[in-house]
């Protein structure tokens, strides 16, 4: 089997497969042993800036999974470390940025992405796909308004109130923010892909925090631009975003060719919202991985029977691994979804 002929590329591409492919997000992390002594003694930024520990990192849940594709492994928040924002990720809480941008002066300081800004990424992206060989790597980035968030919030937030009264109340700035965060965001996932990555996911956290007419305002014309400017790659391209079942069109009409779709909206009903010609990926609840091992079947196959409606469906879950998910249930699940569903696709 070649690259190109990979379940996931292919399902990417909504072409038949023979099995349903599966990846998780967050696959490598916390709930991985190997990764929590990888890791130990090494700050998150940090074993981000290292290719030898990006790799390992990388290739441990391929090993132990057998998934079906590669996340890079790296944090939305490197790129703006990488041009100079005082940022660091704290354990429990995230990435929390020393100096908040509100203003016109700290919107400046967003500079482009420069070619020697990354080059532990293109290093890593090289050694992985070395190791991968047939198996897809996925590249991935933080979208605009996540991103805007996290700098204008200065870390993690719940009612994004900052963000919002900057968007609501100065257009402008908020444009001028947006735009120099998207070409961030597309410098990032150049980077990868020119290295060799052959998918690339853009997350959008946050943005369920938006109402669809604020989303179609103030977020859509950006992301739309990066998705635009990727097609000259012809990888497929991964749109997801949490709490988005109201944006599922929106997030759809931004131009990617796969949308995620987070465990709150059936897939046969996430089909009917998004636009035609779009495959679909989840969208099992990580809270479901500590029921009893029925429970999680049962769930699956409802979502595998349901993810038979969209032209292509990849199995996920409808957001990250919980750091105290069992490994070994992720290897079952895996296990169970191409059994299930090999020859009947």
């Amino acid at each position: 089997m070649t690259l190109q002929d990979s379940p996931f590329l292919r399902a990417c591409r909504r072409l038949p497969v023979d099995h349903t492919p599966v990846w998780y997000m967050r696959q490598a992390g916390r709930s991985l042993p190997e990764y929590r002594r990888v890791r130990a003694d090494v700050p998150m930024l940090e074993a981000c800036a290292r290719p030898d520990m990006i790799t390992e990192i990388t290739m441990q849940p391929v090993r132990r999974y057998d998934v079906d594709a590669a996340i890079f492994f790296s944090d939305i928040v490197v790129p703006l470390k990488a041009i100079g924002i005082d940022l660091d990720i704290k354990p429990g809480v995230g990435p929390v940025v020393a100096d908040p941008v509100r203003d016109a002066s700290g919107i400046k300081r967003l500079r482009e992405i420069e070619p020697d800004d990354l080059p532990f990424v293109t290093e890593a992206v090289g050694q992985l796909t070395g190791e991968l060989g047939d198996k897809p790597l996925v590249g991935f980035a933080g979208a605009p308004f996540t991103l805007a968030s996290y700098l204008i919030e200065g870390g993690p937030s719940k009612n994004h109130e900052h963000t919002k009264a900057l968007m609501y109340g100065e257009p402008e700035l908020w444009d001028e923010m947006m735009r120099r965060l998207a070409t961030i965001t597309l410098g990032f996932l150049r980077t990868q892909i020119e290295a060799g990555a052959s998918a690339v996911q853009l997350f959008d956290s946050w943005v369920g925090a938006l109402s669809a007419e604020d989303y179609r305002t103030s977020v859509l014309p950006y992301t739309s631009w990066i998705f635009g400017q990727l097609s000259e790659f012809e990888v497929p391209r991964i749109h997801f975003g949490v709490g988005t079942g109201e944006l599922l069109s929106l997030l759809s009409e931004a131009g990617a060719d796969v949308v995620g779709v987070d465990w709150r909206v059936p897939l046969d009903k996430a089909v009917q919202r998004v636009q035609p010609g779009t495959a679909l990926q989840g969208n099992l609840d990580p809270a479901t991985l500590f029921a009893p091992w029925e429970v999680i079947a049962e769930r699956t196959r409802d979502i595998l029977d349901r993810g038979r409606a969209a032209d292509g469906h990849i199995f996920n879950l409808g957001h990250g691994v919980l750091p105290s998910t069992d490994p070994e249930v992720l290897t079952r699940l895996t296990a169970f979804v191409h059994e299930q569903t090999l020859g009947r696709l």
